[in-house]
């Protein structure tokens, strides 16, 4: 049993939930689902990756742009202190640990800025209109590609120059954290994939490929090497 600790999301006080999308990718992948409680506590923290083979970073609100050295904007979103307290010493621990890590959406943001990088806190505001990011009126359909760079742990999972993704973010990483290299960007040039060479398995994207997985074999190939990976890491 290939256990894989799941962040949730803080939606009112003192409730949380998930989409149900990320725990039927990770069955489908042959995992086990453990959905965490959100928590600052660094003993539960450390206590909670002991349980699991591997982290998933869901998506969610934005990243408080405190994390990442700046002052909020009004184009900044609502943020969660919640999860901003739990998953940046969490992600800190499981890279410590050289556990494996997929991150999707505000989970690579996350990722990012752990590792010291940067955000756009408003992709129309400050980075283009090139190409209209968030599509929340189609959660679940793709809205435009994104190129794979050749020679990535990305390309050798989905194994295709380009794919077609959804979007739900109105952010998006300006400048990728230390040692992170960019393995997907977007037709305007924003960066859509980011992974940490050296590290069995860790992996960011900014789309929502556990809402593509249950149609199109590339996006739920993500989930099945992520598992495999952490199964791997467990010995398993």
């Amino acid at each position: 049993m290939t256990l894989i600790g799941i962040v949730p999301s803080w939606v009112e006080a003192r409730k949380i939930t998930i989409n149900q999308d990320y725990v039927e990718a990770v069955l489908r992948a042959g995992g086990t689902p453990v959905l965490f409680p959100v928590t600052a506590d660094r003993e539960q923290i450390s206590v909670l990756l002991d349980q699991v083979d591997g982290l998933l970073l869901t998506g969610g609100v934005d990243v408080d742009p405190a994390k990442y050295g700046e002052q909020k904007k009004p184009c900044c979103g609502d943020c969660s202190a919640c999860r901003d307290s739990m998953e940046f010493p969490l992600c800190r621990e499981a890279l410590n640990r050289r556990m494996p890590v997929f991150a999707i959406c505000r989970g690579m943001q996350v990722l990012s800025c752990v590792l010291g990088g940067k955000l756009y806190q408003d992709l129309s505001e400050q980075f283009g209109t090139a190409l209209r990011h968030p599509r929340y009126e189609v959660p679940g359909d793709p809205v435009h590609k994104v190129d794979v760079y050749p020679g990535t742990l990305l390309s050798s999972i989905v194994d295709v120059s380009s794919l077609d993704v959804n979007s739900r973010h109105h952010q998006g990483v300006s400048e990728p954290g230390n040692g992170l290299i960019v393995s997907a960007v977007a037709p305007d040039g924003l960066t859509e994939g980011i992974e940490l060479p050296g590290y069995p398995f860790v992996l960011g994207v900014q789309w929502h490929p556990e809402s593509l997985s249950d149609r199109y074999p590339e996006h739920q190939a993500l989930f099945n090497a992520f598992v495999k990976a952490c199964a791997e890491h467990a010995g398993r």
